[in-house]
């Protein structure tokens, strides 16, 4: 089942939204990190009255969410007159397996305004990364990825960052959810410093949207540009910038992560 398909999927109630996770979504044990902020999103979007533009996503991976039936459900936090905190858990029980809290905003007039303009890649590599299965994590296989700098996971690079070009296999325009999965697409930098195969997760994530404007672009040929910022006692920074198949940027992403290796 594709990502549209997914998503298409989804049933709702209430401030919830419902899927069914099959196998081919998993990151390991657990489901796909983009397609868990996808869920939440779509929660939260049951609980704000208007279709405002996500503004921060903030996202906490508590435990491992396995296939089958996931459902996320959300709660306001506060309503501002431009503003508007949400937040959605994905829940077991009593035990919280994600969290995430979003900030809905309209835009404002200001004075101040900045672009980040995408870098220019001298000789690109062009590593296309291949799904291998049983190898390499399932939900890989509904996407083609390019390392265009960097190296691949446990490939000894020297370079603490990468470049990645990143389509999702279907014809389809890029909706929210879809952009959700593209910006969680990418492996841990620090992996790729590796020499041998070893685990790694993410503990949080947080994204800063520069627009909202980059919906229906196309699913091919967006760009990640990662950086491992810091990295100690098995805990790594990562940061990057992520830019639409047009070449703007559209949101910056900040995430926490564990390496176990």
């Amino acid at each position: 089942m594709n990502l549209t398909q997914l998503l298409e999927a989804i049933t709702y109630s209430e401030n919830s939204a419902t899927v069914e996770v099959t196998e081919d979504w998993l990151q390991g044990r657990s489901m796909f990190g983009g397609l868990q902020a996808a869920l939440g999103v779509r929660a939260m979007r049951q609980a704000i009255p208007e279709d405002l533009p996500l503004k921060t996503l903030q996202t906490t991976f508590i435990s491992p969410v396995p296939s089958g039936k996931v459902t996320a459900t959300a709660s306001i936090l506060r309503t501002g007159k431009n503003a508007t905190h949400v937040e959605a858990r994905i829940v077991d029980g009593e035990q919280t397996l994600a969290l995430f809290v979003g900030v809905f905003g309209r835009s404002r007039d200001s004075a101040i305004g900045r672009e980040i303009p995408q870098p220019i890649i001298d000789n690109p590599t062009n590593t296309l990364f291949e799904f291998l299965k049983g190898v390499t994590p399932n939900f890989t296989q509904h996407f083609t990825a390019k390392w265009l700098k960097g190296g691949l996971p446990f490939t000894s690079s020297q370079l603490p960052e990468s470049v990645t070009e990143i389509s999702i296999n279907e014809d389809a325009l890029t909706s929210e959810s879809h952009f959700l999965a593209i910006a969680d697409f990418i492996p841990p930098v620090a992996l790729s410093l590796l020499t041998v195969p070893s685990a790694g997760s993410s503990l949080t994530w947080m994204l800063e949207f520069l627009c909202d404007d980059y919906r229906r672009q196309p699913l091919q040929k967006w760009r990640v540009d990662a950086e491992m910022t810091a990295a100690s006692g098995g805990y790594t920074s990562q940061t990057a910038t992520i830019y639409a198949p047009d070449g703007s940027a559209v949101a910056l992403s900040r995430q926490s992560m564990v390496i176990f290796g």
